[in-house]
């Protein structure tokens, strides 16, 4: 590397901590902490802004990261001496290096904490023959790309280490980059993702093994039975760890109760243990890294406890630190070492030789497990993903002198490309997220000639918030009546993002209509899902839970593509705000808008947005107990027809009374009045079917309001304002809206009554369901409303 003393340098003097100043003839730069500190500023700079443009192309973070280290490295910017000797010199290394290595332990805790050996005891014979032969045939491969190399550009190395780590190196899934990719290609969810992550997991435990092995041979001037006694001291450590750490753990685990906050001392003490763990495995000769990873597999993974571990550590750690050690491995990378038509060539045979293996190896395989072909070609371009696992085990291999510069070099481009070519061919093979929309799906809407018929509704929510209300809106959708009665999907909304943790999610994941949780463990999900499962048995309507996990840009299409496949009525969202203490609304995340809208543009069904203000209070009211009284305001068209539907259906239940008032413009001009000629013939037809019910069912009552102005109209719709639920049409009949009310509004979703209702102008107690019916296609307003009205209220 370009920053290494050679031997027969003299080695550099160490720099101080910290500087005097700029005043007092002191440069920064040429101190420790000062110097580290631009470092960082630089790694995330560089690295974030990769990862920017790297997005459009859907590649996971570790991408950018790797072409970061390596641009930042000898082989771009490095090569100008000046650059290297001012923001990278040789004294900063061993900071830097250290600072890397405390974050990849920290890092190699966390991917300990989130792997659940009893899922790895669970695992079929299907994943395990495939990562059993997505390890071997890539291992022996490795082995005979080896000799190649011993005998071209690797001459002199250890022999066995060199085998093993290029074994290794070729065999590695990485199974963080295998979540994400699969996140962002929506196929979690299905059998292609479940198996590809069972089979990474194998692949990943038996990977660090084979390392351990590998590194227990590297060392330097050693006796033949060195190795032997690195290999058993190491089996000795995991197993005192294995006896000594779980008591511990599950009894601080058990001291720590839902809802409150995990005591520092716990935090405190287990990421102590970690750093001993290192400490020991590191005297060993293993690495310290080890000892982190299996204090991280022996921490319980029941109750909060591993979560507030998760919290404290993955944010500084990801997103700090561990950038910092693939900046530590573009500096020890140097492409330009890759010279000469052997050189390239080699290269080439690395990278075809590491595709085959993989590839080849899974495929043939899921083959015989009679799988689909392309299901098995998706499978091998998925497990011949690498990542930061790579890296690690090539920068161990260049420490202990295994891999001199030209083969590092072209191992980590290897890792590089093989990573950046998943995701485009997986996309070119298996598209299962790109599904016709069913043709024959024809109760898209509420408002339909069949009452009877059954109601499918998908209920989406991000958290336990949401449930109370939600479940509540269901009890009174039940239309008692009905022969074919409810069927709600509930649809818990939640986001992958980049951070570590967000694989925690992926073991939850069930395929689509099958419940997420386990039951085992006490949760957010798991109180949801009890709250489910009590109303399922109470009110004999079939509920069934569902998850969508995927990035707030996409997640639109989750509930959109869900929607269409499980034949549902109407989408309810639940609104970006929620309720204070004080009766006012608050954004909960800005973000959730976009998901909002965005359903709203490209769902082929109605969908409602609630504006939540505790209806029916915080917990479920059972069926004998609702006493709620509607309000639709109708004023005509599309989504007004709809609202009285549903609003219809919910006064089949003994316990709800339904208000329907009709506003009617005159037929003068009016100030801020559009003229009219009466409402269409569909209004007067839905109108007239309600008159008909009326006769038969006391609980539903008719009013007719005139209005000159959009003063009178407010002032109608406060008359009516002490109820429980407001039903309302998100764009009603422009034909019969008073201008001002018809305005740009703060919130385009919600419409003009929608926003009015939701503002903090109109002292309401009511919660709000906006509706827009599905009818065929898209209102050609709709995106521009929706578009037009973001910027103005981004901070709302």
């Amino acid at each position: 590397m370009a920053t290494n003393s050679s031997a027969g340098h003299a080695c550099p003097s160490p720099m101080k901590s910290v500087s005097n100043g700029l005043f007092q003839g002191d440069n920064p730069l040429h101190f420790a902490l000062p110097l580290a500190i631009l470092q960082i500023c630089l790694v995330l700079v560089v690295t974030r802004g990769l990862a920017y443009l790297f997005r459009p192309l859907r590649q996971p973070r570790v991408i950018a990261e790797i072409v970061g280290g390596i641009l930042l490295g000898p082989s771009a910017l490095g090569r100008s001496e000046s650059y290297l000797h001012a923001v990278f010199p040789s004294q900063s290394l061993t900071v830097l290096d250290t600072l890397a290595n405390l974050g990849l332990l920290f890092f190699l805790f966390l991917a300990g904490l989130e792997l659940d050996p009893k899922s790895l005891r669970r695992t079929g014979k299907k994943a395990l023959g495939i990562a059993i032969a997505g390890i071997s045939l890539p291992f022996a491969l490795g082995i005979g790309t080896s000799f190649v190399l011993r005998e071209t550009i690797a001459k002199g190395v250890n022999g066995t280490s060199f085998l093993v780590f290029m074994g290794v190196a070729l065999s590695i899934t990485a199974f963080p980059v295998l979540a994400r990719i699969l996140a962002e290609l929506k196929l979690l969810t299905t059998d292609v993702g479940r198996m590809a992550m069972s089979a990474a997991a194998v692949n990943d435990v038996a990977a660090w093994i084979l390392l351990a092995l590998a590194i227990s041979l590297s060392g330097s001037k050693q006796s033949p039975i060195v190795p032997f006694w690195v290999l058993l001291c190491g089996c000795g450590f995991v197993i005192c760890a294995s006896l000594i750490l779980p008591p511990i753990f599950k009894w601080m685990a058990r001291r720590c109760h839902e809802g409150e906050p995990v005591d520092e001392m716990y935090i405190c003490s287990t990421l102590a243990v970690v750093l001993a763990a290192g400490v020991v495995t590191d005297a060993i000769g293993i690495h310290a890294m080890f000892g982190a990873f299996v204090v991280g597999i022996l921490v319980p993974k029941e109750g909060p406890f591993a979560g507030a571990l998760l919290e404290k550590v993955e944010d500084l750690v990801s997103g700090l630190f561990l950038p910092l050690y693939f900046v530590s491995s573009g500096l020890k990378t140097n492409v330009a070492t890759i010279q000469g038509l052997q050189s390239w060539a080699l290269l080439v045979l690395v990278i075809f030789t590491a595709c085959i293996g993989k590839i080849v190896g899974t495929v043939v395989v899921s083959l015989s497990f009679k799988m689909p072909l392309r299901e098995a070609l998706a499978l091998g371009f998925l497990m011949n993903s690498k990542g930061l696992v790579e890296l690690i085990v090539l920068n161990i291999g260049k420490d202990r002198k295994v891999l001199n510069d030209q083969t590092f070099a072209i191992m980590v481009l290897m890792a590089l490309f093989t990573t950046f070519i998943t995701t485009p061919l997986v996309v070119a093979v298996y598209k299962p997220a790109k599904r016709e929309r069913n043709t024959d799906h024809k109760q898209r809407t509420i408002e339909r000639k069949n009452t009877n018929t059954e109601l499918r509704i998908m209920a989406c929510f991000h958290g336990a918030r949401n449930i109370p209300s939600m479940i509540n809106l269901f009890e009174a959708s039940r239309g008692t009546n009905k022969h074919e009665g409810l069927c709600i999907y509930a649809m818990h909304l939640m986001e992958f993002s980049e951070r570590s943790s967000a694989i925690m999610m992926v073991h939850k994941v069930r395929k689509n209509g099958l419940p997420f949780w386990n039951k085992g463990v006490r949760s957010e999900s798991n109180q949801i899902v009890v709250a489910f499962e009590a109303f399922q048995q109470l009110s004999q309507v079939s509920v069934r839970p569902m998850t969508s996990i995927s990035s707030i840009s996409d997640m639109h299409e989750d509930i959109c593509t869900t929607a269409d496949r499980k034949r549902v009525a109407i989408i309810i969202l639940p609104f970006h705000k929620h309720q204070r203490v004080d009766g006012s609304l608050e954004t909960t995340r800005t973000d959730f808008r976009w998901v909002n809208r965005r359903v709203l543009e490209h769902a082929a069904c109605s969908v409602g947005i609630l504006v939540d203000r505790g209806l029916g209070g915080t917990t479920h009211v059972s069926a004998s107990n609702v006493s709620y009284f509607i309000t639709v305001l109708f004023f005509g068209g599309h989504d007004d027809r709809e609202a009285l539907a549903y609003g219809i259906r919910m006064a089949e239940h003994p316990g709800i009374n339904l208000m329907v008032i009709r506003f009617l413009v005159e037929h003068e001009t009016v100030e801020g009045i559009e003229l009219v000629d009466g409402n269409s013939k569909p209004d007067e037809e839905c109108l007239a079917e309600l008159k008909q019910k009326i006769s038969k069912d006391g609980s539903i009552k008719y009013e007719e309001k005139e209005v000159r102005s959009a003063a009178e109209t407010i002032a109608a719709i406060r008359e009516a304002s002490f109820c429980n639920l407001f039903l309302v049409g998100r764009a009603p009949d422009k034909a019969a809206i008073p201008l001002p009310l018809d305005r740009r509004s703060e919130c385009p979703e919600l419409g003009p009554l929608g926003s009015l209702l939701a503002s903090t102008d109109f002292s309401t107690a009511a919660s709000v369901l906006v509706i827009q019916q599905y009818h065929g296609s898209v209102s050609p307003n709709l995106a521009l409303d929706l578009e037009e009205g973001l910027p103005d209220s981004e901070s709302n």
